[in-house]
């Protein structure tokens, strides 16, 4: 494209060609994030152990990082989070909880993605 051609793409409201970079940004972004976190999960799910739950994995890092959340949980928002909502994460295997994030990242990437326009050149007579 050259200076001061507009695309389809284009979009403002002052007459203006500005492209939508926010939306490919915001889907190329949740689409990387997707792509990590699923590797991510199927890594987990060959290397650690099948049944291995997240309190595990994560005391296998840091023999201290489960207190620290539960203080943290504790702290921040009250006995009924850390028994209602961190318990029940923690009790579930260790590739879980990427796998449903990259999942939950790749209909974000799909919903924010911008269809790709194309330019018909004009054919002289």
């Amino acid at each position: 494209m050259f200076a001061g051609e507009r695309c389809a793409s284009c979009v403002d409201r002052r007459g203006g060609c500005t492209p939508l970079w926010d939306a490919v940004i915001v889907s190329r972004t949740f689409t990387i994030l997707a792509a990590t976190l699923l590797v991510t999960a199927f890594g987990l799910l060959v290397l650690a152990p099948y049944d291995m739950p997240l309190v595990q994995g994560l005391g296998a890092l840091d023999s201290t990082l489960v207190e620290r959340i539960h203080r943290a949980v504790l702290h921040s928002l009250g006995h009924a989070a850390w028994g209602n909502v961190v318990t029940p994460v923690l009790a579930r295997p260790i590739w879980l909880i990427p796998l449903s994030l990259g999942i939950v990242c790749v209909g974000v990437a799909t919903t924010t993605n911008v269809p790709a326009t194309t330019h018909r050149t004009r054919r002289r007579s």
